[in-house]
């Protein structure tokens, strides 16, 4: 049968976000996913991305979808003339890495933090992740799918077109943290690991415990806990300071399902904000040059430690868009970060006569070894870390099963292109805060107000979410600002 992409992702919902193919498991039958993964190998091989017969890695998360989602990645890859390689269960990154060193494309299936009912395919070309001028690429393809090989309803009928298990994507990738950072490094720390069904919660365990720390694994689950480090959920707030006070880490951490977003706390059992979190990582790591989306905290420019802030629409791909034009430029130390934490690495970076090969995909676990590294090497402790940074404290959260069109005309309401009146129109939306000074549509939309608060609104480019992202001057006061516009966005259902 012959399928065309663009209306398959419309048919389905089954659609590009900010970071690969989502939609909900039961839309994401097999029939689409091969769908979506020839219509991927087949752009690589029109745009000659790809060596004829080349071999594709393919790995995966923790949630119940995702063996079957492999196996019809695997099938798709055989139709398409490729040889797929299971890498098994390991983190984006880790597969990305493996991809990139080894110059074949890799495919990842995970939803990341989205609830287990969603799912997602994450496309990585031999250079690292897609970017939106591959997505269009991709949507553009009609595809071939045989269908004698699928059921009425558009599953696999065998099972078995994912091979064997194979361990190198796994060993390279704990390798390259091992290799960059000081043996025994972590040797006086004490870390919580909160491994719920993170699939970097074994890769984190091993490099954590082989730069010497002492690691106690936390709340391990076999049922998927979608852990979002945007939108930490109340409990995980409330586990980590019980766990910190009970057993006195110097710091807990963990992921998100696919280990591409860290969440790491003090020692108190607090977690970092993920754009606080990669202003520390990208101090330590010495770089130079800094590409964030726009809602990221704006202390990256206040704490005056890199030669260049560069801000970006939200998501990986714009990051990466941008961390390319610098190094078109010759700029060098160049690295990105986004507020869920998840770090980027354009360039090859060294430290203590070390070198870090670059990995211009979200990474967790490079951020989490970082911040302890860096408070080691100033022999002090991560909350004395924040309190060296420029005091402006960010705040998020999000409506859940919002209607996406319905987010994008409230927000496109405050862009009719007149300034005076877009201002005007959020001052009536959001009677009670300060008069709005300044509006930026770069993303959503993000308007400072006189008292230099932020209130930045955005739907979600992966789920139906609306989102809600303010900076204040202090963590209660970007609570409060945060809580008080999710109430009035209630009321625009």
């Amino acid at each position: 049968m012959n399928i065309q992409v663009s209306q398959l992702s419309q048919q389905t919902g089954v659609k590009f976000g900010t970071s690969g193919v989502r939609g909900r498991v039961v839309d994401m039958t097999d029939k689409v996913c091969m769908a979506y993964v020839s219509a991927f190998l087949q752009y690589l091989t029109n745009e000659n991305l790809v060596k004829p017969s080349s071999k594709v890695g393919i790995a995966g998360d923790l949630r119940q979808s995702t063996p079957r989602i492999m196996n019809a990645v695997a099938a798709a890859c055989i139709e398409q003339g490729f040889e797929p390689v299971n890498y098994g269960f390991i983190p984006s990154p880790a597969i990305a890495l493996f991809g990139i060193e080894n110059e074949i494309p890799t495919i990842m299936v995970t939803g990341s933090h989205i609830p287990d009912d969603r799912n997602g395919i994450k496309l990585n070309t031999a250079q690292g992740e897609i970017l939106k001028q591959d997505e269009l690429g991709i949507l553009r393809q009609t595809v071939t799918i045989n269908d004698t090989v699928l059921n009425n309803d558009g599953y696999l009928l065998k099972t078995n077109y994912l091979p064997e298990e194979v361990l190198a994507a796994k060993e390279f990738y704990i390798k390259r943290y091992n290799n960059f950072f000081e043996p025994n490094i972590l040797s006086n720390k004490r870390i919580g690991l909160y491994a719920h069904s993170s699939v970097a919660a074994e890769c984190l365990e091993t490099v954590l415990i082989d730069l010497g720390a002492e690691v106690t694994v936390l709340a391990p689950s076999e049922q998927f806990i979608p852990v979002d480090t945007e939108a930490i959920r109340p409990q995980d707030v409330e586990l980590a300071q019980q766990w910190a006070s009970q057993h006195g880490f110097d710091a807990i951490v963990s992921t998100d399902g696919d280990g591409d977003r860290p969440l790491v706390s003090d020692e108190f059992g607090n977690w970092l904000r993920g754009d606080v979190a990669g202003v520390l990582c990208a101090m330590h790591l010495q770089a130079k040059n800094v590409i964030t989306p726009v809602s990221s905290n704006s202390l990256v420019e206040k704490a005056n430690a890199f030669t260049q802030v560069v801000r970006t629409k939200i998501g990986s791909p714009f990051v990466i868009e941008a961390m390319q034009q610098l190094a078109a430029d010759n700029q060098q130390a160049i690295v990105g970060y986004e507020a869920n934490g998840g770090f980027l690495q354009q360039s090859r970076l060294s430290l203590d006569a070390k070198q870090l090969a670059p990995l211009p995909t979200r990474d967790a676990v490079i951020v989490i070894l970082a911040i302890i590294a860096l408070a080691e090497q100033q022999q002090t402790t991560i909350s004395q870390l924040l309190k060296q940074l420029p005091q402006r404290f960010t705040y998020s959260d999000r409506l859940k099963e919002f209607p996406t069109e319905l987010s994008q005309e409230k927000i496109g309401a405050f862009n009719t292109g007149d300034l005076q009146n877009d201002l005007a129109r959020f001052n009536s939306d959001f009677p009670e805060l300060a008069k709005p000074s300044a509006l930026d549509m770069t993303d959503g939309v993000r308007v400072t107000l006189e008292n230099a608060d932020v209130v930045h609104l955005r739907p979600s480019g992966n789920a139906p979410e609306l989102r809600c992202y303010t900076e204040a001057e202090s963590v209660e006061s970007a609570q409060s600002l945060n809580q008080y516009c999710i109430n009035i966005m209630q009321g625009w259902r």
